[in-house]
């Protein structure tokens, strides 16, 4: 087979990856449509941190060991590998964090504090999760920065116009909104988004930690300033994530944390700081975890976003059309661009009442607010249940959700 051309998808030898999927809950196979929350891992990503553990681990960037090197080898193409990911110039674009929520906050410290002038604007907009809001507030109270929200419709998009009027009287510094809704599924209009940020003089970042796993992201031709993700969602381990940045800004931004690897230099007089991106990283950094990165970056590469956003949408639209079939219960949110996160309500039942039922029936859903508490009150209600569909979901499932449900209609009728 010509190495460039994919197979098709076989989300039945996809399944086979990972091994959490042949577990039982309550006698039952588990259907786990909560992707959204944290994706299950693949037998890679766990065989590589294992053999990181028994083969190759020590202390990165300090050692001069053979062991040491070799991991510190094995930890940087982790950088390598999101640069190619998001088709970043090259790895001195990539700040590795410990989650997109730790990467919008070095933005907010770092360039909100660093760069960005009292008087000046920060617009987030009203889907926002709380990641990417409550950094906003904590820099408007110490810093006097105003935070101004771009509004949203009632099918759950950008209001464009509305984004747009807050710009133009010049005084928005930076511009960071949600790439995907983890609630809607929304998909926003970055590359525009952009564009009017530049257009009236500011900078754009996305928040990324649901589009990147959902579709191909190229944040050269996007434009964007700042991107921030995290690995979890993107079927690697926990606590590892990534800021993107242009270099200009990185040289600019001062460091947001002081200890180890991101200095120079220092004495008790003085201390000066380390190149970018390294500044940015104080202390041991999560190994093993960037590790595990590197190996699901590179499985679900090898998938193919295009072959991944085709099996999502056919899921999203069944989802859609058999919730739609179920009286009592509400879709929330109806973007014509949106992924694979579906919210909905139950007449008469509470979100979490219904995600019980859901899970004695061996379905897992999400349910709640979902960190997003300023939405939850635009769109007029307390919490929703939420599916969320991943690389390994299928159509089957959909239905055994659908079925569930009608259960649990009756249940509480």
């Amino acid at each position: 087979m010509n190495a460039l051309i994919k197979p098709a998808f076989d989300v039945a030898r996809i399944r086979q990856d990972f091994p959490i999927l042949g577990e039982k809950i309550r006698g039952k196979d588990l259907v786990f449509l909560d992707s959204a929350a944290s994706a299950q891992k693949p037998r890679v990503v766990i065989d590589a941190m294992v053999h990181a553990m028994e083969r190759q681990y020590a202390n990165v960037h300090r050692g001069l060991h053979w062991m040491s090197e070799r991991t510190t080898e094995a930890y940087e193409e982790v950088r390598d590998a999101l640069a190619g990911l998001l088709n970043a110039p090259d790895r001195s674009h990539i700040v590795i964090t410990h989650s997109s929520t730790e990467a919008m906050n070095l933005v907010a410290h770092s360039y909100g504090r660093g760069i960005l002038k009292p008087g000046q604007a920060v617009v987030i907009s009203a889907m926002e999760h709380h990641a990417n809001l409550v950094p906003w507030q904590m820099l408007r109270d110490a810093h006097g920065i105003e935070l101004r929200i771009a509004p949203i419709t009632d099918a759950g998009e950008l209001d464009m116009a509305g984004y747009e009027a807050l710009l133009q009287d010049r005084k928005v510094g930076l511009v960071s909104i949600t790439h995907m809704s983890n609630v809607l599924g929304t998909y926003t209009p970055a590359e525009r988004i952009v564009q009017l940020a530049h257009r009236y003089g500011a900078k754009a970042m996305l928040d990324g930690s649901q589009a990147v796993v959902h579709r191909a992201v190229d944040v050269q031709a996007l434009d964007v300033d700042f991107y921030a993700i995290t690995g979890h969602k993107l079927y690697g381990p926990t606590g590892i994530g990534a800021l993107y940045a242009k270099r200009e800004l990185l040289d600019a931004m001062p460091p947001w944390m002081g200890g180890g690897d991101m200095i120079r230099s220092v004495s008790f007089e003085v201390t000066t700081w380390n190149d970018a991106p390294y500044k940015f990283e104080a202390g041991t950094p999560a190994i093993l975890e960037g590790i595990g990165l590197k190996a699901a970056i590179d499985y679900v590469q090898g998938i193919g976003f295009e072959a991944i956003a085709a099996h999502e949408r056919q899921l999203t639209e069944h989802a859609l059309s058999c919730l739609a079939e179920i009286d009592g219960v509400t879709v929330i949110g109806h973007a014509q661009d949106r992924g694979g996160v579906v919210s909905f309500t139950m007449d008469g039942a509470h979100a979490h009442d219904v995600a019980t039922l859901l899970d004695r029936q061996g379905v897992a859903v999400r349910a709640g607010h979902h960190c997003a508490e300023p939405l939850m009150r635009r769109l007029g209600v307390d919490s929703t249940s939420r599916a969320s569909f991943g690389i390994y979901s299928t159509m089957e499932e959909v239905d055994a959700l659908a079925a569930a449900l009608v259960r649990i209609r009756e249940f509480f009728r």
